[in-house]
Order: C-alpha cells, then sequence, then structure tokens
C-alpha cells in the first residue's frame, strides 16, 4: 500500500533526488526499505522571505508497510494513501442526435468524455481552427482588424487558449485527476498533475487544443468550424432542432450548450425563445501591470532566482460597508495585456502567458464586484449592456482603433505629477482618465482595494505600475437556469455548460461542468 508524506521541504537549488534521502533521514529507513516514491505535489512557501522553500507531497512505498503504519500511524505528515480506480465507461448503443456547441474546455471535455462512452456528437465552433486563430488574432493586435466570430473569445480552445493556461480551482471534484492526466496526455507538461499552482501556458496550450482535436475527429466526432448556433426549434417544452449560421437546420434530441461568458447573440436568442435567463454577478475593472523583477521582490525578497518561478499574487479587499469587494483575477505571471474584444466598437482587456512566463511584466485584473441589482429595469440581459457600455466607452477613449485607455497608477490614486504610461497592450494605448470611463462605485472601491493591496504588498503602489482598460469579461452576466437534471428548466433536451452558462469560472471548472453534463447525458441514455 502507498503512503502519502507532507511538507518535505527542499531549498531552491536542491535536486528532487534529495527527496529519497530525506523521507530515510525522517523515517531511520535503510536505502532498500524505500521501494519507490513519487512527487504528488509541489508548492512554494515564501511565508519567511528571502528565505523560500519548495514544499512536497511524496508518495512512497516501503518493503516493510505494516511495520512502518504501526509505528508511524500518528504522525500527523504520514497517511494510507487509498487506491484509485479507474474509470469504466459502458458504451451506449442508444443513438441520439447530440450537438455540442463551443470547443472551450466545457465542450471539449463534454465530447472527450462522451467519446468514452462511444457516443459521436456534432461539435459546431463558431471561430476558427487555432492555427487559423492565431493569425486571425495576430492581425488584430497589429492592424485593429477584428473578426467577430473568430477572436480570442471565439474559436477552437475558446477565451482560455488565449490566457496563462492555469488550471486551479476551489473545486473539489473526482474527476480532476481525469482532466489533467487527459490534458498532459495530449502534450501539456507533466509537472502540472503535482505542481500547487499549475498552469500550461498559452503556447503549449495551443497544440494540447490541437491534440484534442485529432483524437476526437479518429473517434468519429464530427467538428464543424465557422459554424455559429444562431436559433433553436422546440415542440412543446422539448428541443427539436438547432439552426446554424441562419441557414442550416439539423435536428437535434439533446444540446449541450458551452458558448463561453462573451456569446451576447445567444444569450439574446435564448431569451427570444423563452429559456429562462437570470442575472448573475461579476466583476468589473482594469488590467495592472508591474515590473515582474518588483512582483519577485515583494513576494521572495529579490528580484530574479534562478531557481524561483516568476512571482504571482492573489489580493482581496471587502468593503464591509457597502459589501462590495475589490480583488486580483487571472494574475499573469511573466505575461502581456492583450486585446479580447469580440465586438466591434468595445475594447476588452486581457492576461496572457507563455508556458516559461519570460515576459519583463506581470499583469492582473483589479476588479470590482457588480450585483444583479445595479442595472435598471428587469432584463435578464441587463448586465450584457452594462459591460458593453463600458467597452464602448473605452473605445472612444482609446481613439476609436481598439487602442486602449491607460494610465498611470499614481495618477489613478490621486497623486500629482507626472507619471509615464508604458502597457504591453497591442495595437497600443492612449493615456486617459480610467476614472471617468468606470462608475464612481467601481472607481471608489479600486482605489480602497489598491491602498489595502499596498499593506499586503509594500511597493504595490508605484510609477512603475500602469493600469490599461477595460477588464469586463471576468464571468458570464447571465445564468442559463438549469435543474438538478442540469437540464433546462424551461427546454428539456437543452443542457447550459460551463463559464458562458454560468456554472463555471476558469479552464478546470469548467472542463469539470462540461463532463458533469456528458455523464448526465450518458445516464439518460444507457
Amino acid at each position: 500500500m502507498p503512503f502519502l508524506l507532507r511538507n518535505i521541504a527542499l531549498n531552491p537549488g536542491e535536486g528532487e533526488d534529495l527527496l529519497a534521502a530525506r523521507i530515510m533521514d525522517r523515517f531511520s529507513l535503510a536505502p532498500d526499505e524505500l521501494t519507490s516514491i513519487c512527487v504528488r505535489r509541489k508548492g512554494v512557501d515564501a511565508r519567511k522571505k528571502p528565505h523560500i522553500k519548495f514544499i512536497y507531497t511524496i508518495e512512497f512505498t516501503l518493503s516493510d508497510e505494516t511495520g512502518f503504519w504501526r509505528k508511524h500511524h500518528l504522525d500527523r505528515d504520514v497517511e494510507i494513501l487509498p487506491a484509485g480506480e479507474t474509470p469504466q465507461f459502458r458504451k451506449i448503443a442508444v443513438r441520439k442526435r447530440i450537438i455540442i456547441v463551443g470547443t472551450g474546455p466545457a465542450g471539449l471535455f463534454a465530447a472527450l468524455r462522451l467519446a468514452e462512452y462511444g457516443l459521436a456528437p456534432i461539435v459546431l465552433e463558431r471561430g476558427g481552427r487555432v492555427e487559423e486563430r492565431v493569425k486571425e488574432i495576430a492581425s488584430f493586435w497589429r492592424e485593429g482588424s477584428l473578426n467577430p466570430e473568430s477572436n480570442v473569445q471565439f474559436g477552437e480552445g475558446g477565451a482560455g487558449t488565449f490566457s496563462d493556461g492555469k488550471l486551479t480551482t476551489r473545486i473539489r471534484d473526482e474527476n480532476s485527476a481525469y482532466v489533467l492526466e487527459k490534458l498532459v496526455a495530449f502534450g501539456a507538461p507533466g509537472e502540472i498533475l503535482y505542481l500547487a499552482k499549475p498552469h500550461v501556458g498559452t503556447d503549449r496550450l495551443r497544440s494540447v487544443i490541437i491534440n484534442i482535436r485529432r483524437h476526437l475527429l479518429s473517434n468519429g466526432v464530427d467538428i464543424r468550424f465557422r459554424e455559429k448556433l444562431t436559433d433553436i426549434v422546440s415542440r412543446g417544452d422539448r428541443l427539436h432542432s438547432v439552426v446554424i449560421n441562419d441557414r442550416t437546420e439539423e435536428l437535434c434530441d439533446i444540446l449541450l450548450l458551452a458558448p463561453g461568458n462573451s456569446a451576447r447573440d445567444t444569450y439574446a436568442m435564448l431569451e427570444r425563445r423563452g429559456v429562462r435567463l437570470d442575472r448573475k454577478p461579476f466583476a468589473v475593472g482594469v488590467r495592472v501591470e508591474h515590473p515582474q523583477e518588483l512582483i519577485n521582490r515583494i513576494q521572495f525578497g529579490f528580484p530574479n532566482h534562478p531557481h524561483l518561478p516568476p512571482a504571482d499574487y492573489a489580493l482581496a479587499w471587502n468593503n464591509s460597508r457597502t459589501g462590495r469587494s475589490a480583488y486580483s483575477f487571472c494574475m499573469c505571471p511573466g505575461g502581456v495585456v492583450v486585446a479580447a474584444a469580440s465586438e466591434e466598437g468595445g475594447v476588452v482587456t486581457n492576461g496572457m502567458s507563455d508556458y516559461l512566463r519570460d515576459s519583463p511584466c506581470a499583469n492582473s485584473a483589479l476588479v470590482v464586484t457588480v450585483g444583479k441589482d445595479d442595472f435598471p429595469g428587469d432584463s435578464p440581459l441587463a448586465g450584457v449592456e452594462f459591460q458593453r457600455s463600458l467597452e464602448r466607452a473605452a473605445f472612444v477613449a482609446g481613439g476609436g482603433d481598439y487602442r486602449a485607455p491607460a494610465q498611470n497608477l499614481m495618477s489613478f490614486m490621486g497623486e500629482r505629477g507626472s507619471h509615464r504610461v508604458a502597457s504591453t497592450y497591442r495595437p497600443g494605448v492612449v493615456e486617459a482618465d480610467l476614472s471617468l470611463l468606470l462608475p464612481g462605485f467601481v472607481t471608489e472601491t479600486l482605489r480602497e482595494g489598491i491602498r489595502s493591496f499596498e499593506r499586503k504588498m509594500r511597493g504595490f503602489i508605484t510609477a512603475e505600475a500602469t493600469l490599461t482598460g477595460v477588464e469586463t469579461r471576468t464571468s458570464a452576466p447571465v445564468r442559463i437556469v438549469r435543474g438538478d437534471d442540469l437540464q433546462s428548466s424551461t427546454l428539456q433536451g437543452l443542457y447550459p455548460v460551463g463559464e458562458g452558462a454560468g456554472y463555471a469560472g476558469g479552464i478546470m471548472s469548467s472542463a469539470l461542468d462540461g463532463i458533469r453534463a456528458a455523464d448526465a447525458v450518458a445516464g439518460c441514455l444507457g
């Protein structure tokens, strides 16, 4: 039986070959008694900077398991590792017309899971293949020529393909290991299986997406690019068919709808068709950039260390008087700020890092919570209009050519003087007063939150930092309401899935929700 040992420390620069020696020293084991070890988790402990440690959780086996456990069963850092179960998938013979909309993590993992059951859905993606998408996005960043159907938000892999590729989640789910193992099988770095803060990086993630596509095609899945869901047809309270690109109708028994959180036209279509939508809280704000060396110095105690990763941070502050929070979101060490618009006449920012995180800049969204009651009227799409109004104001402030408005952090905080604006955002930035673009409650909460962040990270407020606006696509402003069976509460056969449906946030939780929906479909069919 294998054991788990927590809290084994190594100094930066010490090789992992020392882990076996640390285990033997701790338990007074002879070399022939320790039969195997495997790293299960690795994280950075920077609480006593500059004395940084790597902290490991190790799986190991022994020649005398019974004797070891009898001697060390009271050790809080040691436990017996339960035997893992390999998922078993029955093959389903029932043939139903299953369509998946969207090739983000929710859609792709729903397709992968259905293929495990022997099912071959049709997958519709409004944008292009990732190879085409890279070129279209590069053209947008270089020239400001936006393709509203294939961009940072839409296309193979979803919005996460042009991000940091973070794989962290607060959700405890038995399928988390399944997701990570699949990603590694398709080309992600093996270290994501054990790192405390795993990430793939946008450059590596693109290859992973291509390999997933090839696997699905080899299993009979029909993937159709540049085919957008534009309507649904029902018979009573049951789904009957879908309309693609306003001209082709496809019969559909089961629709797994994973459109991404920017599919505003899809939300509007669903509302017209009487599918129940609810407003959902989200957050808006700006994106901040610091020199990565500064963040390293604040977090680790030195600007660079050859054996430490670029430092990150996670910050939050709550205003007890208003109930609003300001927090960092989608922090990208060694990354760049990217133009992420999907509608003409709007500016949207996001962050992105390669696997190596080797840019000299660190960036993160700094956002403020927006509640369901912050919008007038009773339309479930009021949050969409709120986002859109901010994006259009940013477009105008940036000069009307997808350059973004930007402001030095010191200037935003009200410090007088001339402060330089520098941003990695392409196609470029225009200096502007961001407080004139954001609602007053967002500006006020951001400023209070940033002062709190400075108390937690001395040096966060600096003339070396630039804010770029606006960050609006933090999560879906709408929830497509579903029941316990994961089907729409108003239309049987429709399974709203993932972040765009309002049930996930990020790559991992979206993938897990796609799997959950696929398992629910298989349960109905099998």
